[in-house]
């Protein structure tokens, strides 16, 4: 039996499709009761913790052969990134008390950077579980395809979308949540020894380019990406609530300026950009 945390957002839900189909069984960790039903219904069984609370997130992990292990997102972190150093601690001290025989990390790629930027939650999430007794395998994966689920409605009703990547031609690794969730079951059924990392990318590198060529597609209308100059990142950030907008300039700034990229040579996926868009249009985002 595995336990299955974040499992209510994108890469959880395609975690969770991929082991429902395979047959195995799985506990999810979910904060909140009632978002657990769905996977109830399904056979699943269900945990409430929060990621923050060690002891209920213990009692989450153990009789767990292996755990899956997801930060929450924090796009908008304090100096120091106080509140995902908290979760990692929770997280390990959890994991040393339950002791499953194995983990797998979501992790990102660029991880290894550096560079203070946003992605260096994750990179410190690696240094913290990388010293864990038991094998731990960190997932790094690229860029998000559906992250372009916040540009539908632009690209439908205006057929102009911003774009904090550039070039518009540069190709980046980039990635279907899908094809996260379905590795991520896989990896979860292998035993392996030691620290190990796998990364993730489509079978495509994607430029803004191609995902507006994907808009124009699935649309049927033309549709072109814009570049947001980076003058106005911050003000723009600001404008949406962020109170420290740096870390995620500095993530940008690293895929533009090519330092957040795969260390190794990365498991290619099934999905590509054209496929994820025409998903998220067809949802209207």
């Amino acid at each position: 039996m595995y336990a299955i945390t974040g499992i209510t957002g994108q890469v959880g839900t395609a975690l969770a499709n991929a082991l429902f189909a395979a047959g195995k069984p799985f506990r999810a960790v979910v904060r909140d009761a009632a978002k657990g039903v769905v996977f109830a219904e399904r056979g699943a069984e269900v945990a409430v913790a929060d990621v923050d609370d060690t002891p209920a997130l213990t009692r989450a992990f153990e009789g767990a052969e292996a755990v899956f292990v997801l930060l929450p997102p924090l796009f908008d972190p304090s100096p120091g990134y106080p509140e995902s150093a908290r979760s990692i601690a929770s997280i390990r001290d959890a994991l040393l008390a339950a002791r499953p025989d194995r983990v797998v990390v979501l992790s990102t790629v660029g991880a290894h950077a550096t560079e203070e930027n946003l992605l260096s939650q994750l990179g410190r999430m690696e240094g913290v579980l990388g010293k864990l007794p038991m094998p731990v395998t960190f997932l790094r994966a690229g860029w998000f395809f559906e992250n372009a689920q916040w540009d539908v409605a632009a690209a439908r009703d205006t057929g102009v979308i911003d774009s904090y990547l550039y070039p518009l031609d540069r190709k980046v690794p980039m990635v279907a949540t899908k094809d996260i969730g379905e590795l991520a079951a896989t990896l979860l059924g292998e035993v392996s020894t030691g620290v190990r990392v796998v990364e993730l990318e489509s079978p495509l590198r994607t430029s803004p380019d191609d995902i507006a060529a994907a808009f124009a597609k699935a649309l049927g209308r033309d549709v072109v990406a814009h570049v947001v100059p980076r003058d106005e990142w911050e003000s723009r950030f600001v404008a949406q609530g962020m109170t420290n907008p740096t870390p995620r300039m500095r993530m940008l700034d690293g895929f533009n300026e090519g330092w957040i990229d795969f260390e190794g040579t990365p498991v290619k996926g099934r999905a590509g950009v054209d496929e994820v868009i025409a998903q998220l249009v067809s949802r209207g985002g």
